[in-house]
């Protein structure tokens, strides 16, 4: 009889404990967000905006912005980096997250950014599994990659007015910052910088603009074609991986 009791009473426990939900354990995950072609995007661009879901679901995980530098440079864009090697350094850009979960889950990451140059600021998602007690925080972590380039018009400002040649100025950098230059590690002399002009609704024009002696900075003179409203394009492209980045602006022509 006693041992009938222990027997019920042991399988009770066994029963609840089956019944019981598990606890969440608390799960770090490191996003970070490379610039394609250069460095880490950060504090000097805004950051990226990190989202984290559960896939299935939609549910957001957790969320915040990278914060950070955009790190060494010579780590970063040296040849040679083994299967585990990492291109992040201590300060570099990243958004870390603890996520209470009881069972595996797949998550869906959505990176936006840089938040500081919203014209360029572009959107890219990932998904892996997380599982309790499995941290994603080694090496470079889950890193997503970020394309194209930051353009920002400086010039004609939008819905400006003009009677005669417009000079059109253009800032281009990538999406982490880092500058252009004629030879260096971001080089200039590499990339298509292009105004295309539409007036009045068609495409009447293709500039090219040229280095300005300025870090970055690309200009080109352009006569207009007659009076009306121009809108301007002014495209970077990178033929060697496919960054583009672009930036628009208006002109009323007298």
């Amino acid at each position: 009889m006693i041992n009938t009791i222990k027997s019920a009473a042991v399988l009770a426990v066994f029963c609840l404990s089956l019944a019981a939900p598990a606890a969440a354990e608390p799960t770090d995950v490191t996003v970070r967000v490379i610039a394609k072609g250069a460095k880490f995007i950060g504090d000097s661009m805004g950051g990226v905006r990190i989202v984290m879901r559960d896939a299935a679901t939609g549910a957001i995980l957790a969320d915040g912005v990278t914060t950070g530098g955009t790190g060494d440079t010579n780590k970063i864009m040296r040849e040679g980096i083994d299967r585990y090697g990492a291109r992040w350094t201590p300060g570099a850009a990243a958004f870390n997250a603890r996520l209470d979960i009881d069972k595996p889950v797949k998550v869906r990451v959505e990176a936006t950014g840089p938040l500081a140059q919203p014209q360029a600021a572009l959107t890219v998602t990932s998904e892996q599994w997380v599982v309790p007690g499995h941290p994603v925080t080694g090496g470079d972590a889950w890193l997503l990659e970020m394309p194209g380039f930051a353009v920002d018009i400086l010039s004609p400002a939008a819905h400006s007015s003009a009677s005669g040649e417009i000079t059109i100025t253009a800032n281009v950098v990538m999406m982490c910052g880092c500058s252009v230059s004629p030879g260096g590690l971001w080089d200039a002399d590499a990339y298509e910088v292009k105004a295309l002009i539409y007036r009045n609704g068609e495409q009447t024009d293709e500039v090219t603009m040229d280095y300005a002696g300025v870090s970055s900075r690309f200009e080109a003179a352009y006569a207009p074609k007659g009076g009306g409203a121009y809108h301007i394009i002014v495209v970077a492209y990178d033929e060697a991986n496919g960054n583009t980045g672009l930036d628009q602006t208006s002109v009323l022509v007298r």
